[in-house]
C-alpha cells in the first residue's frame, strides 16, 4: 500500500506538466502579442546613446590610432552624405518642377479664383507641392505682382499656401525612420511641429488680414517709413558648393514657369530644360509688318529685339529628345532613392558616432538653456540660429529636413527644434528680397506667428500637437501616410474644386464641416476636464460606432489588407523556393538507392508538409 500514493503523485505530475506545456508556449509568445512594449514610463525622454566599444583608456596607441582614423573617416563620409542628402533635395526640385512646373504656372492664371483668399492659400498650397521650392512658388508671385497681374492684398494669402507647402519635404523625411517606433515617433513630431505652426498662423491671421488687411498696411507703412527699395535676390551661398553637382545633372529655365504665370504665349510651347546657358541680346529697329492695315504703309518701326545663343549647358539632358515629364519622372525616382539612402546611412553613422562622451557633449550643447534669470533666452537664440542657418543654406526645406534625423535618434529634443523650424520660417524669406513687399509681408506674417505660439509656453500648441500625433502615427503607423495625403493634397485639391465652383458652393460645404469639426474639438475637451457640464450621453462618444470614434477598426483592416498582400507574396515566393530545392534534392536522390523503398515517399511528404506548414505560418502571423 505504501507506493500507491507515490503512483497518484506520478498521475497528478503529468497532467500538469502537459498543461505546462502550452502553458509556456503562451509565456514565450505573450511579448510578441501584447503591447507591453509600446508603454514607456515618457516616450519624449532623451536616448541615453550607451559606448559599448572599448574605453579610450584601454586603448594601446596603435588602437587610438586606429579609432581617430576611423571617426575621421566617418566624419568625411557624414559630410559627404550630407552633400549629397542637400543636392538630392535640388534635384528634387527640380524633377518636380519638370513634372508639375506648367501645371503650377496655369493654376496662377486663374486670377477670378485668386481672388478668393482661401482658394489662393490652397493654390499656394498646390504650386509648392509641385514645384517643391517656396523660392519657385513665392518667385512667381513677385512676377505677377511686379507686372500688376496680381494686388498685394490678393498674394498675401498665396505667401500663406506657400508656408504650408514645403513644411511637406520635412514631414516626408521623417518616414524613413518608420522601421523603429520610438524614433518614428520623435521624428515625425519634429516635422509635424512645424506643419501645426503654419496651419495655426493661418488659422489666426487669414482671418485677420482678411477682415483688416493689417499686413498689407504694415508692410507699406515700413517700405515708406524706411524708403526701403527693392533689391537683387539673396547671396546664394550654399549653391556655390552645390551647383557644380546640380548643374551636371540637370539646369531649368525657371522664367518658363513665370512667363506662362504672367500669360506669355510663347511660354507654354518652351521647354524647362535650359539648353543655351550663355546668351546675348541684340536690339535694333527694323520695319515691323502691321496686323490689321487699311492705309498704305503696312509696316511700322519697331524695337526688335534678337537672342543670340553662344554657349551650351553640360548637363546631361542637355540634348535630350525626351519630353520634360519623361525627364521628371526620371529624375523623381533617382533623387528619391538617393534621399532616402543618405537619410538611412546618416541615421546610422550618427548612431555610431554619437556615442559616450561625444554624445554628452552634443545633448549639452544642444539642449541646455542658459543660467536662470536667462533660460528664457534660449529658445530666441535657437530661432536666431535658425534662422541664419536657412539664410545660409537658402532653403528652409534643407534646414529642418537635416534635423528631422537628430529628432528621432534623440540628440535634438523637440522642445529645440520647435524654435529652430520658426528660425528658418524668417530665414526663408530673405529668397524674396526682389520684392520689398512680399518679402515683408512673408516675413511679417512668420514674425506674427511667433507672437502668437512661442513667447508664452501656455501658448505653444504646436509642441503638444505635434506629440500627440507622434503618439498616434508610432501606435497606427499608416496614419501617417494618410495625415500627408490629406493635408497637403485633398484637401488643398477639394478647397481648389470648391472655389472654381464659386464662392457660395465654398461656403455651403465648408462652413457645415467647420461648424462640426468645433463642436467636436469643444466636446472633446469638456469630456476631458469638465465631464459633468455635457449630458449624460456626450460624456463619451460610446453612443457612436466604434469606426467613428476610434482608429483600431480602421486599423486591423489596413493590418490585414497589408498582411494579406505580403503573405500572398511570401508564399509565392517559399513555394518556389521549395519547388527550386526539390528538384535538387530530386536529383541527388536518384543517385542514392534506398533499402525500403518507402524512404522515397515519406522524402516527398515531408516537404509538401514543410511548405504547407510555412504558408500557414505565414497566414496565422498576417491574421
Amino acid at each position: 500500500m505504501a507506493p500507491r500514493p507515490k503512483q497518484e503523485d506520478e498521475s497528478e505530475e503529468k497532467p500538469k506538466e502537459i498543461l505546462d506545456v502550452p502553458r509556456k508556449k503562451s509565456l514565450s509568445m505573450a511579448p510578441a502579442l501584447s503591447t507591453v512594449a509600446l508603454i514607456e514610463e515618457d516616450p519624449w525622454e532623451m536616448l541615453e546613446l550607451q559606448d559599448t566599444g572599448v574605453k579610450w583608456a584601454d586603448l594601446d596607441t596603435k588602437g587610438k590610432i586606429l579609432r581617430v582614423l576611423i571617426n575621421a573617416a566617418k566624419l568625411f563620409l557624414l559630410v559627404g552624405l550630407l552633400y549629397m542628402f542637400v543636392c538630392s533635395l535640388e534635384i528634387l526640385s527640380s524633377a518636380f518642377q519638370l513634372v508639375g512646373g506648367k501645371t503650377a504656372g496655369d493654376i496662377f492664371q486663374e486670377n477670378t479664383v485668386l481672388s478668393n483668399p482661401l482658394a489662393g492659400l490652397v493654390i499656394g498650397m498646390l504650386v509648392t507641392l509641385l514645384v517643391q521650392s517656396s523660392s519657385t512658388s513665392s518667385s512667381i508671385v513677385v512676377s505677377m505682382v511686379s507686372s500688376g497681374l496680381l494686388e498685394v492684398s490678393t498674394a498675401v494669402p498665396i505667401i500663406m499656401g506657400t508656408n504650408i507647402g514645403t513644411s511637406v519635404t520635412n514631414t516626408v523625411v521623417a518616414m524613413t525612420q518608420v522601421g523603429d517606433r520610438n524614433k518614428f515617433r520623435r521624428a515625425f513630431a519634429g516635422a509635424t511641429v512645424h506643419d501645426f505652426f503654419n496651419w495655426l498662423s493661418v488659422l489666426v491671421l487669414l482671418p485677420l488680414e482678411v477682415a483688416t488687411g493689417y499686413l498689407v498696411k504694415l508692410t507699406d507703412l515700413i517700405i515708406k517709413s524706411f524708403n526701403i527699395q527693392s533689391g537683387e535676390n539673396a547671396p546664394a551661398l550654399l549653391n556655390v558648393i552645390t551647383d557644380p553637382l546640380t548643374h551636371s545633372i540637370i539646369e531649368l529655365d525657371e522664367s518658363v514657369i513665370s512667363g506662362i504665370a504672367t500669360g506669355d504665349p510663347e511660354a507654354k510651347n518652351k521647354s524647362l530644360i535650359k539648353v543655351w546657358c550663355q546668351t546675348a541680346s541684340n536690339t535694333t529697329v527694323q520695319n515691323v509688318t502691321t496686323s490689321n492695315c487699311s492705309d498704305f504703309p503696312c509696316w511700322e518701326l519697331k524695337n526688335v529685339t534678337e537672342i543670340i545663343n553662344i554657349k551650351k549647358c553640360n548637363h546631361i539632358f542637355v540634348n535630350t529628345n525626351l519630353s520634360d515629364l519623361a525627364v521628371g519622372l526620371i529624375l523623381l525616382a533617382c533623387s528619391l532613392l538617393i534621399l532616402c539612402t543618405c537619410l538611412i546611412l546618416i541615421v546610422k553613422l550618427l548612431n555610431s558616432m554619437l556615442k559616450g562622451q561625444v554624445a554628452v557633449v552634443i545633448k549639452k550643447i544642444m539642449n541646455t538653456d542658459f543660467p536662470f534669470p536667462f533660460a528664457w533666452l534660449t529658445g530666441y537664440i535657437a530661432i536666431v540660429f535658425g534662422a541664419g542657418m536657412t539664410f545660409i543654406v537658402q532653403s528652409s526645406s534643407v534646414f529642418t529636413s537635416a534635423i528631422t534625423p537628430l529628432v528621432g535618434i534623440g540628440v535634438i529634443k523637440i522642445e529645440r527644434a520647435y524654435p529652430l523650424s520658426l528660425g528658418s520660417n524668417i530665414g526663408t524669406t530673405t529668397t524674396a528680397i526682389l520684392a520689398a513687399m512680399i518679402a515683408l509681408v512673408h516675413l511679417f506674417f512668420n514674425l506674427s506667428g511667433i507672437l502668437l505660439w512661442y513667447p508664452i509656453p501656455f501658448t505653444r500648441l504646436p509642441i503638444r500637437m505635434a506629440k500627440a500625433l507622434g503618439q498616434l502615427t508610432a501606435q497606427y503607423r499608416w496614419f501617417s501616410g494618410f495625415y500627408i495625403i490629406f493635408c497637403f493634397f485633398a484637401f488643398p485639391l477639394v478647397v481648389f474644386g470648391l472655389s472654381l465652383a464659386g464662392w457660395l458652393v465654398l461656403v455651403g460645404v465648408l462652413v457645415p464641416i467647420v461648424a462640426v469639426l468645433i463642436f467636436i474639438i469643444v466636446v472633446n475637451s469638456l469630456q476631458k476636464h469638465k465631464p459633468q457640464w455635457l449630458p449624460s450621453i456626450l460624456q463619451s462618444w460610446d453612443f457612436l460606432p466604434l469606426w467613428a470614434h476610434s482608429l483600431e477598426p480602421w486599423d486591423r483592416v489596413v493590418t490585414t489588407v497589408a498582411a494579406r498582400c505580403c503573405c500572398c507574396c511570401k508564399c509565392c515566393n517559399v513555394k518556389e523556393e521549395n519547388e527550386e530545392m526539390g528538384k535538387h534534392e530530386n536529383m541527388d536522390q536518384e543517385t542514392e538507392m534506398y533499402d525500403n523503398p518507402t524512404m522515397t515517399n515519406m522524402t516527398k511528404i515531408k516537404q509538401a508538409k514543410k511548405t504547407s506548414d510555412s504558408c500557414e505560418i505565414l497566414k496565422a502571423t498576417s491574421l
